[in-house]
């Protein structure tokens, strides 16, 4: 295994994004590395289809203003600096694969569920940044 420089943690910032990010931190002492940290808000107009009747950019505004302190409040906890914090709307494979490169990752760490059978066939974010990406990724198992 080659040495880490600059890891690049993939949080939804739920409980279980500290068992993800204490993998992430452990690896980051292991190899010295740089760590930066991302959360990626899906619009809800892609999660819904696009098809609702209703301005929905309140409820947007409110979400992001609620991610932006939980990340903010997460990242610090972790000793990760502000330029190293990402708030990112889009879909999170695609936009988690996009950061990478630009912020010369070569360690991808996310949460994976590891479901089985329909939710399985349906993906993952893991599955998706797994497949997609251009480094390593880290898939933890996480709420088994």
């Amino acid at each position: 295994m080659s040495e880490y420089k600059h890891i690049l943690v993939g949080v939804d910032l739920t409980v279980e994004s500290r068992e993800v990010s204490r993998r992430a931190c452990a690896l980051k002492a292991a190899f010295n590395a740089q760590l930066s940290c991302v959360h990626v808000i899906e619009p809800l107009s892609l999660a819904y289809g696009g098809d609702i009747p209703m301005d929905l950019s309140t409820i947007q505004e409110q979400i992001q203003d609620t991610a932006k302190k939980h990340l903010a409040e997460f990242s610090s906890s972790l000793g990760i600096e502000d330029e190293d914090r990402h708030l990112i709307f889009g879909r999170p494979e695609t936009e988690i694969h996009t950061l990478a490169k630009e912020i010369e990752a070569d360690l991808i760490v996310v949460g994976s569920h590891g479901r089985h059978g329909l939710a399985l066939l349906l993906g993952s974010t893991a599955n998706g940044v797994l497949h997609g990406a251009t480094c390593d990724v880290l898939a933890v198992r996480v709420g088994n």
